[in-house]
């Protein structure tokens, strides 16, 4: 027998989670350790802040915010990283996703913004949208010796929260404490056919929290 939910009860539980965002503090700068903190960029480049196919007004609403928040980066001496799809003609992804973000091409590089924010950006190309599983990206996080991360980027509900979960599942893995910081104001999700965007987001957030990420309104 198929098990049925009432989707209905769920209204109160939906107005806890909206209680639960409309609470997020906003973190103080002060509260970062800057030689044990690496701040990770995802996905701000222009396939998805100002052209192609998955290019949307809402990731580039943060493309600003993201660039002055990595600038201050730099000014602390926070080392940045930054996850850039880059896709072949011949990549799965496309079964689910329209063309984007091709090697090679501008829409896989990051935004100007953000390149004039802090020229030293170690760019790691990824192929799904879980950046993590690059063998690069995971090998430099383990030898990195940091243990507070702050994630910034697109989309919050695709390559953020993947991003951020096998991160921290990983370090629980291997019996490492860390710190995975999400700022709401620094991430955006997007419009596609089928999406609700604002759910969508907000979701993606009390989920990352409900796993031991901390997400935060800013960090001022």
């Amino acid at each position: 027998m198929k098990h049925t939910k009432d989707f209905k009860a769920l209204t109160a539980d939906f107005k806890g989670v909206y209680e639960w965002f409309n609470g997020l503090s906003i973190l103080k700068p002060d509260d970062i350790k800057p030689n044990t903190t690496l701040h990770v960029i995802v996905d701000m480049i222009n396939g998805f802040v100002k052209e192609g196919a998955l290019s949307s007004c809402e990731v580039l609403s943060i493309n600003d915010y993201v660039a002055q928040f990595t600038k201050f980066c730099k000014s602390k001496n926070i080392q940045t990283i930054a996850l850039a799809d880059e896709h072949t003609n011949d990549s799965t992804e496309f079964s689910t996703y329209p063309v984007h973000c091709l090697k090679g091409t501008s829409e896989s590089a990051l935004t100007d913004e953000i390149k004039n924010a802090d020229e030293n950006i170690t760019v790691f190309g990824k192929n799904s949208t879980n950046g993590y599983l690059e063998p690069e990206v995971s090998d430099f996080i383990k030898n990195s010796g940091k243990n507070t991360f702050i994630i910034t980027g697109d989309c919050t509900d695709m390559c953020v929260i993947q991003f951020a979960l096998t991160l921290k599942a990983d370090f629980n893995r291997r019996n490492v404490p860390c710190r995975v910081i999400v700022p709401y104001d620094l991430t955006a999700t997007c419009s596609l056919p089928n999406h609700e965007p604002e759910l969508a987001e907000m979701m993606a957030l009390y989920i990352m929290h409900t796993n031991g990420i901390e997400i935060v309104k800013n960090i001022l």
